[in-house]
């Protein structure tokens, strides 16, 4: 082939190359993971909006969430916020009205509807709320300026003054001159310790939990945990069901010792419980009695894992700082009063050459997954390949990056051992 043919094909090929790459990186920076905490730390003016962001625990909220606009306050106008003396649970709900759940970069706030529009804020998502009072009034003005209102307070109190940084359509941070103003954010919040823990666990399928939790000795110890942080894990109705017959043979003080097994003094996310993975005390510890068990994520689930049994995270009963009741798939058997039982799994009925052949073809196929994605799931399989399915879909973004590269550079390498030959 000819020099002068060859240069419209080389010129081509490379701008198809950068294509891909572009295309591929943006994809992947676009799926990535955002960190409120990490972005707001290049910026050292919004270090105290940035430090309250995580003590109310909203930062974990915001990192899990996307399509969301964060109006972020400088420390001189957080000082005005923490003048009035909100408790913790307060300012939490004050500093959720400031994360929108919608997306707002620069300029898509001089190009609303009509000049004027009202978006739900996280304080609204939480349905502690009056009415529309969590929604949030945004207004382009005349000059160029917007203003920012809370629904419930006439008028608008702030407006915006700068972008501080965008992932476009993922995240979006705006400064905004002063705290938003709301009386129903603001209104006094019911104290942790006055939570109705036996209530809560009764009504969303924990009952037989805290019927047992009710006339022990344990409850006073979950009741004055509550103030400090609290995580409390309950067994579903079911679980506490099967488990009923081992239960009645402990003494009274090994009851109490399971129950408060089931208790963890320290307030723990959903998020944070992904994240920090590792040993974990309960408040059944005490010297030497480990009373301990492992907290280990696999993809999107969280699994505590004993000596003796592991149970998974099934649900949310409730979070509201500094607390928070977690569903979980079975009662949790501490090694110090279950010693003489086998794990559950080497409890289980050996299977049968065959099934265990049948199970290996079932992972070597897992790739092929997604042709079955909508099939009911059944067998001793079925929660090993959801496992493997939901691992794989974590992981899409990190793999569609390394695919497309891949795919990039075997293209060019053909491409160039064509022109050689």
């Amino acid at each position: 082939m000819k020099k002068q043919q060859l240069a419209p094909l080389v010129l081509f090929s490379l701008t198809l190359i950068l294509s891909l790459i572009h295309s591929t990186t943006a994809a992947a920076a676009t799926s990535g993971n955002h960190n409120i905490t990490r972005i707001l730390a290049k910026h050292p003016g919004f270090s105290t909006f940035n430090h309250y962001l995580t003590i109310t625990h909203l930062a974990d909220e915001i990192n899990r969430r996307q399509t969301i606009t964060i109006l972020a306050i400088d420390n001189a106008a957080m000082s005005s916020l923490l003048d009035k003396h909100l408790s913790i649970t307060t300012l939490k709900n004050v500093l959720s009205l400031h994360v929108l759940v919608d997306y707002f970069g620069a300029k898509k706030l001089h190009q609303i509807t009509d000049g004027t529009t009202l978006v739900s804020s996280m304080f609204q998502a939480t349905g502690s709320a009056a009415g529309t009072a969590g929604y949030v009034n945004i207004t382009n003005l005349k000059g160029g300026k917007v203003g920012f209102g809370a629904e419930d307070n006439d008028g608008l109190h702030s407006y915006y003054v700068k972008s501080v940084e965008e992932l476009p359509y993922v995240i979006s941070v705006l400064q905004i001159s002063n705290p938003l103003s709301s009386a129903d954010a603001e209104a006094p919040t019911a104290a942790p310790s006055d939570i109705d823990l036996i209530g809560i666990m009764s009504k969303q399928g924990c009952q037989s939990f805290a019927d047992l939790l009710r006339v022990s000795k344990a409850l006073p110890t979950f009741k004055e945990s509550v103030d400090g942080g609290l995580t409390v894990f309950c067994p579903t109705d079911t679980a506490v069901s099967g488990f009923s017959a081992k239960y009645k043979n402990l003494t009274d003080s090994q009851k109490v010792s399971l129950l408060l097994y089931h208790g963890v003094p320290v307030y723990q996310s959903l998020q944070m419980l992904k994240s920090n993975n590792g040993v974990m005390n309960t408040l059944a510890t005490e010297g030497h009695n480990k009373y301990d068990f492992t907290v280990q994520n696999d993809g999107e689930d969280v699994n505590l894992e004993t000596k003796v049994n592991t149970a998974n995270i099934v649900g949310t009963l409730i979070d509201q700082d500094p607390f928070v009741v977690y569903k979980i798939s079975k009662v949790l058997m501490p090694r110090e009063l279950f010693k003489g039982v086998k794990e559950e799994k080497d409890l289980a009925p050996a299977e049968s050459p065959k099934a265990a052949k049948s199970k290996a073809k079932k992972k070597k196929a897992a790739p092929a997954a997604d042709e079955d994605a909508d099939s009911p799931a059944d067998g001793p399989d079925a929660d090993a390949d959801s496992d493997d399915q939901k691992a794989a879909d974590n992981e899409n973004g990190v793999n569609g990056l390394n695919q497309g590269l891949r795919f990039i550079m075997v293209f060019f390498s053909l491409f160039i051992g064509a022109l050689v030959l």
